[in-house]
Order: structure tokens, then sequence, then C-alpha cells
């Protein structure tokens, strides 16, 4: 079930790297080269698939676009928002 518009708000406060376009959360990553930046897809890949929730992923050299969506439930969900937290802290936890 799709989170209501005042929950979205109140979760995407939270994470403030994240842009919301209707019923979709993006994030560009950026990385020192695209060998961390393949580490970073590949970490994030097992995160997903543990979550059963699969975001849509463009990489560019050392760039790396995720965009979180729950399809089935028709727009945001908490799985976006967890995974979307997942995928920063994984992404400090390659930078340090």
């Amino acid at each position: 079930m799709p989170l209501s518009p005042s929950e979205i708000r109140e979760l995407t406060r939270a994470l403030p790297t994240w842009t919301r376009r209707g019923a979709v959360l993006r994030r560009t990553f950026e990385f020192a080269d695209f060998l961390q930046a393949m580490k970073f897809v590949n970490a994030v890949a097992r995160a997903a698939e543990k979550a059963q929730h699969h975001p849509d992923i463009d990489i560019r050299w050392n760039k790396v676009r995720l965009a979180l969506t729950t399809h089935d439930a028709g727009g945001l969900t908490p799985k976006d928002f967890d995974l979307a937290d997942r995928a920063n802290r994984l992404a400090e936890t390659l930078r340090s």
C-alpha cells in the first residue's frame, strides 16, 4: 500500500540528498572511479535482493543513479525509503 502524501513528505525530510518526482525517489552517487562505483552497485544489489525490492540503476563511469518506487503498490512505500537509507549508508562506508 502506498504511503500518504504527508507520510512521504515526512520521510523525504529524513533523506535530504534524495529528490522525489511523483512516485519515484532518485539520487546520483559519485565515487572516485569506476571500480568504486561498481562496488557500490554490487552492495546495493545484495541489499536489494535481501529486501526483495529492486531499484532502477544507471551506471556512468564514477556515477551511479538509483531510482526507487514500489511498482506493485503503485507508489512510494516504506521499502523505498528503507532502501534509500541503506544506499546512503553503503555509499558512506565505501568512501571512508
